[in-house]
């Protein structure tokens, strides 16, 4: 009988975005509204706005090989694999004021946002692409 090579260790991933209790209870409530066929809120990062960037959320029915998925009680983000290096150890609440009701995104690597509030720059996270490998 031959004997296996030990396998490397892998340095445990970041993880990619959390969220707040309020942000988690929120995301939970849109879900269960919109019934058995919804996987997730898909969480994304597209270019455009004056800044650069903008946030995408979308319902997805189903979760891809290459996702990153958070889960917190009940609450599941879908994280796009494309957005995953400008997303790490982003924070997402759920904020609640006289004028609105909105997802934020505490972001350290958001650099800049433009005055309306929709578009931010974004540069991926340092150290980021090794630590995917």
């Amino acid at each position: 009988m031959t004997e296996l090579a030990p396998q490397p260790t892998r340095r445990p991933r970041p993880q990619v975005m959390t969220l707040t209790p309020v942000a988690a209870e929120r995301i939970r409530t849109l879900m269960a509204s919109k019934g058995d066929g919804i996987a997730g809120l898909k969480i994304g990062v597209k270019k455009g706005g004056c800044a650069g960037m903008e946030y995408t959320m979308t319902w997805a029915s189903d979760v891809g090989r290459l996702d990153e998925v958070i889960e917190v009680d009940g609450a599941r983000v879908i994280v796009d694999p494309a957005a995953i290096l400008y997303l790490i150890g982003t924070e997402m609440d759920y904020k609640t004021d006289k004028l609105a009701s909105q997802f934020v995104f505490n972001n350290p690597n958001q650099k800049s946002a433009c005055g309306c509030g929709e578009s931010v720059q974004l540069e991926p996270a340092a150290g980021a692409e090794a630590a995917r490998d």
